[in-house]
């Protein structure tokens, strides 16, 4: 349950805050009421959630308002274990967010990626301790010499007079512009391995797109050939290899795309809950879950994605004109091509930095295996 007993106080500077915050507190809990059935102790709920910029404002478009950091948690707590990515350097505003969660809530967070391709975010796993165990594992995806990811960056452009030479490119290896982050977790009986990645983007053709295919094909590679060496090392008692789960934001186009084929390539496969196929109505592809899973009890039992703008910020004109006095005058932005030109563009823009640009994508995991576990020892003792 989430600890509401700080909201008054945290709300307290504005007159009304904390009476609007409960009320759509409440609208999130019974919209979400659903989702919230299905946390039992046979099933992990899984999510990914790409959080924009958490919390720096180096975008200019204004700090979280103390409101939004219960509309978070809330979202959050309805989930066992939820993959966050662009959180920043400064963890204070995730120190927030668990601090409404409530002591049984824990975080796991990587280090900054540094470099322009990293912006300097952090990724986390944040779990609900009474659902999840962390089983001691975590590292940083480093690839290995011969299998760095490929891309051509231009080099210096022929002088001025020469217009008919074309720029020349070099090929450049090198790792992930983010480095993906692994951690070991268990629940219920499901072991399991989760990498929660944030695939560079670039843009949306030539050589930046190649990159980003490029690292999406090189990081189900990575999982795939450790996976199949079945190594003594990655089995447990039973004998069973190891699982890997990835998610977070892949920047994948659609799922046609070869983006999606990338992700696909190597026996990593997307939920039916959850691929293009099952959500027609989804309008964005770049967040995912995949999964290269060996336990034949693997069992997926449902997903989707939560609509965060249903009960907060919402597109009303009620809600543009109450929140009108903490957006910028006008549009940060340092690209003329991006601005939003209207008050109505600009606060549809400005609120994905109070929640996000991304909504949480999750599935629902099968962990109870115990009816499997105890008829292979009935039929154990039966052959004897």
């Amino acid at each position: 349950m989430v600890n509401y007993a700080g909201l008054k106080q945290a709300l307290a500077k504005e007159e009304g805050a904390a009476e609007r915050c409960a009320e759509r507190l409440i609208a999130i809990r019974k919209r979400l009421e659903p989702l919230r059935a299905r946390k039992k102790d046979t099933s992990l709920l899984l999510a990914t959630w790409n959080i924009r910029d958490f919390d720096s404002n180096k975008f200019g478009f204004g700090p979280r308002l103390p409101e939004t950091f219960y509309y978070i948690a809330e979202m959050i707590s309805h989930f066992d274990l939820v993959a966050m990515q662009e959180v920043n350097r400064d963890l204070t505003a995730l120190e927030k967010v668990m601090r409404i969660l409530g002591r049984e809530w824990d975080y796991i967070a990587t280090d900054t990626t540094t470099g322009a391709g990293g912006n300097s975010e952090r990724m986390a796993f944040v779990y609900n301790t009474e659902k999840v165990w962390f089983r001691k594992i975590a590292g940083e995806i480093v690839l290995p010499e011969g299998q760095l990811v490929v891309s051509h960056d231009k080099k210096v452009k022929a002088p001025a007079e020469q217009t008919n030479i074309e720029p020349e490119t070099k090929e450049m290896k090198q790792q992930f512009a983010r480095t993906p982050f692994l951690v070991a977790f268990q629940s219920g009986w499901f072991r399991f391995s989760l990498c929660t990645v944030h695939i560079y983007f670039g843009a949306d053709s030539g050589a930046q797109l190649e990159r980003r295919v490029n690292e999406i094909k090189q990081l189900v590679h990575f999982f795939a050939e450790r996976q199949d060496k079945d190594s003594k090392q990655e089995l447990d008692r039973a004998g069973q290899v190891e699982n890997y789960i990835l998610l977070g934001d892949f920047n994948v186009v659609a799922p046609e795309h070869k983006t999606m084929q990338a992700l696909v390539s190597e026996g990593f496969e997307v939920p039916k809950a959850i691929d293009g196929a099952h959500m027609p109505s989804r309008e964005h592809f770049y967040d995912q879950i995949a999964v290269r899973v060996k336990d034949k009890r693997f069992d997926v039992l449902g997903g989707g994605i939560v609509d965060m703008y249903e009960d907060v910020f919402r597109s009303t004109p009620e809600d543009k004109d109450l929140y009108k006095k903490y957006m910028p005058a006008k549009d940060p932005g340092p690209d003329d091509q991006y601005k939003a030109d209207t008050p109505d563009k600009l606060y549809e823009k400005w609120r994905t930095w109070q929640m996000s640009d991304h909504s949480p994508l999750w599935i629902e995991i099968a962990t109870d295996f115990s009816d499997s576990y105890l008829k292979d020892i009935a039929k154990g003792t039966k052959s004897k």
